[in-house]
């Protein structure tokens, strides 16, 4: 059975989607003596791109295959279907731990369990902020830096299908940081029928979870409507010593139909989590050394990581409201508005490295501050930090097929209104703690109150227009070029400014063209090649505005040049891609301190050096008789500073996965592993004369895996769910935090026992479920 559907790339994406892997599905409890399923008719396509081009092939190797690729793909990618998710992750996952099966994708920061805190991935060693992250086709990240937070907005619930790119994409991918590739991720579908689901979990850490989802069909007598909501309660004790976290999440989304060809999609999620952990986490050793690898908090209240002086509540919501149809023969239009708000709140001690006091020294303890005049007292220094952004924006597109070819072109409108501060406390009393050094404004003589360390309104306007010209000369070749123009105006309006702590108004805007040509021949009905040339670009960070005298820091936008090819072949049991890549960077952007010219030293940001990144993936999965099939993934990866081929910071050389799957009837089995290789955590330093930047401490960080094995039987309207993540209890390092300059003659392997933070591996998760059908 072979079924090729191209995805639909506006409101009847996903149901394109959910077509092929209902079919794959299908397939999936077919015997070899089954007949292969009639295909139903493709859903309809308005041929609109919204990242990857997705076209799956309906055999039984991506029938079990938990990761695959597209026949029609221009650039390397990795689909991970809705049936991953549900058969071989447990229901807490973030969309970190879904992308963690592809090639060249690590990741880390989840300490605390799978899902249960805040977790960060690298692909090909771009780390995050580095990639895009895209939701239905709306690109995402936070306003001072296209960072991401893993467990804030979209738990996996909200998560119908994720598709990694490993590259730029062409000139309708969007984002603010597409250079180091995209993470695409598409909402939970509606479905023609009727239906209603509930889980309950129980697992390691004392976690509890509870799902429900509810499908309303098509209801007639509103023209064919669907909707689906669907909402979610998680709350743990978490693997870190004292750090409780519990997540509420609600989505909904409505596909209505307005005439034949016209349809109008609604969707909302809201998201509110609560959990007690330091701003800045991570155990020292001196810390492992009396409390173990998961000291996180404690229950002294004269210390600076007390339980009830570490905790955050995060709040958010992301609305989508998109129009698309056919308005002429061969035209089609689509309109994306949304808006999206964030809200951090956050109390925490200043230092999460400090001991409680009389362990190993009073000093180290840090329990006092200081008063209005001056004086010290006894106390506990910490902080409040207030993170809050509304982000609006529209993304209209038209398509044109003319026969041989189609033209598309659109536009990305983008405005982010935001508000930061950070206030020094005591966190015993409350009262303002007046530990910052004196800050005059050069302009007006206002002295900075010594209790703030920041106070700012800061913000973007940001527009993207773009076009492509997709050419079929012969049967089977597609060849896309492609343009995209890039303004970004970014601005701050502090009342006291982070890093300078006085008043400024600062504006800078940052324009960029950008040019790709894309290729995609197919060879077979079972084999494509592609190729890709693309020019890539990340907008400056709000951070390089805090600085004294902007005018010293004329930087440019960090830039990309990529090149990339590769092919995908699907048989019936044979599913099989790979590529190589090779990707410059240029412009990166570093920090310096600089003489004006009143004598003054000042921080100013400046471009300087490149970035060499390259490497070879590949992906393949066979289909054995009887439903079991076995699948391997892997890359190598070289990620080097070009001029004195420094590693880049937590890169890792290359990832390996690979195991045993099992679908056929009730039954649903896998075992799975996932290595990733050794890596470097680096910190550079100014050389003694301040002109340019050195590696002060690069320490090594070794190999680590982790194992999943899951299982499932479904009875009637009942299934029985068994996960285990880590399986073999490794409990090893992931992620290392340099703070200064290591040890003397590298003793404590290369790391200062009091500064450096450490993150390991959770261990042993054990998850059992239970999901009942209507």
């Amino acid at each position: 059975m072979t079924i090729s559907v191209r995805r639909s790339h506006a409101r009847s994406t996903a149901p394109a989607l959910a077509l092929v892997f209902a079919l794959a599905s299908q397939a999936a409890h077919a015997t070899d003596a089954d007949p292969a399923p009639e295909p139903a008719p493709p859903a309809a396509n308005n041929g609109i791109a919204e990242g990857s081009d997705i076209v799956v092939t309906g055999t039984k190797a991506n029938a079990i295959a938990p990761v695959t690729a597209s026949l029609r793909e221009t650039q390397p990618a990795s689909i991970v279907s809705r049936s991953f998710i549900e058969d071989s992750l447990p229901a807490s996952a973030d969309f970190n731990n879904v992308a963690l099966i592809s090639p060249s994708v690590a990741n880390s920061g989840g300490e605390n369990g799978v899902g249960l805190n805040e977790s960060k991935t690298t692909i090909r060693g771009f780390q995050d902020g580095e990639y895009n992250i895209t939701y239905d086709g709306v690109p995402f990240g936070d306003t001072n830096g296209p960072t991401h937070h893993s467990n804030t907005f979209f738990p996996s619930n909200t998560i119908e299908t994720l598709v990694i790119d490993r590259g730029p994409g062409n000139a309708s991918q969007l984002g603010e940081s597409t250079y180091g590739g995209n993470m695409n991720l598409f909402s939970r579908e509606t479905r023609a029928d009727p239906s209603a689901e509930f889980k309950g979990a129980y697992g390691s850490f004392n976690t509890y979870l509870f799902r429900g989802l509810l499908q309303s069909g098509a209801i007639d007598k509103l023209g064919g409507t669907e909707a689906v909501v669907s909402a979610q309660y998680i709350k743990t004790d978490g693997r870190l010593s004292l750090s409780g976290y519990n997540q509420k999440n609600i989505f909904g989304k409505v596909v209505i139909p307005i005439g034949s060809s016209v349809h109008l999609s609604l969707l909302s999620t809201y998201n509110k989590n609560h959990f007690n952990q330091p701003d800045k986490n991570g155990v020292t050793l001196a810390q492992q050394a009396l409390y173990g690898k998961y000291y996180n908090l404690n229950n002294d209240p004269t210390s600076q990581s007390y339980i009830d002086y570490n905790a955050t509540t995060k709040t958010t919501d992301f609305e989508i409201a998109k129009l698309d149809g056919e308005i002429a023969p061969g035209f089609t239009f689509v309109n994306t508005a949304y808006t999206f708000y964030y809200d951090n709140e956050t109390l925490s001690g200043n230092a999460a490295t400090t001991l409680p006091t009389g362990v190993l020294s009073t000093t180290n303890a840090n329990t006092t501050v200081t008063l209005a005049d001056g004086t010290k007292t006894t106390g506990v220094p910490g902080y409040t930090k207030t993170n809050k952004y509304r982000v609006w924006g529209t993304i209209p597109k038209t398509r044109y097929d003319f026969g041989f070819g189609a033209l598309t072109a659109g536009l990305w409108i983008e405005r982010a209104d935001t508000f930061r501060q950070q206030t020094d406390v005591n966190l015993v009393t409350g009262d303002f703690n007046y530990v910052e050094k004196k800050v005059t404004n050069p302009s007006t003589g206002a002295v900075t109150p010594l209790y703030v360390k920041f106070n700012q309104n800061s913000g973007f306007n940001h527009t993207e227009g773009f076009g492509e010209l997709e050419l079929r000369p012969v049967s089977g070749l597609t060849i896309t070029p492609g343009f995209k123009y890039v303004n970004f105006n970014i601005f701050i309006h502090a009342a006291y400014n982070q890093t300078t702590r006085y008043a400024q108004n600062i504006s800078k805007t940052y324009t960029k063209s950008l040019p790709f040509l894309t290729a995609n021949y197919a060879i077979s009905s079972q084999m494509s090649v592609y190729g890709q040339f693309a020019k890539g670009m990340s907008v400056p960070i709000l951070g390089d505005l805090y600085v004294n005298n902007p005018s010293l820091s004329s930087i440019q936008p960090q830039t990309s040049t990529n090149y990339q090819t590769g092919f995908v072949y699907h048989g019936e049991r044979l599913s099989f891609d790979a590529d190589v890549y090779y990707i410059k960077i240029n412009n990166k952007i570093q920090q310096e301190t600089v003489i004006d010219n009143t004598g003054a030293s000042q921080t100013a940001f400046f471009n300087a050096g490149r970035v060499l990144y390259k490497g070879i993936e590949g992906q393949v999965t066979y289909a054995l008789p009887a439903g079991f099939a076995v699948f391997a993934n892997g890359s190598l990866n070289y990620a080097k500073e070009a001029g004195t081929h420094n590693p880049v910071s937590n890169a890792p050389k290359g990832t390996a996965a690979g195991g045993l799957l099992y679908k056929h009837g009730p039954i649903r089995f896998s075992l799975i592993d996932k290595w990733t290789g050794p890596q470097y955590a680096t910190n550079e330093s100014l050389d003694p004369t301040q002109t340019f930047f050195v590696l002060a401490r690069s320490v090594r960080i070794s190999p680590y895996n982790d194992a999943i094995l899951a299982m499932s039987y479904e009875w009637h309207n009942l299934r029985v769910g068994l996960n285990v993540t880590d399986l073999f209890n490794s409990r090893r390092i992931e992620n290392i935090g340099l703070s200064g300059a290591g040890p003397a003659g590298n003793t404590f392997r290369g790391l200062n026992q009091t500064t450096d933070q450490l993150y390991y591996q959770p261990g042993r998760q054990v998850t059992g479920d239970i999901t009942v059908k209507f």
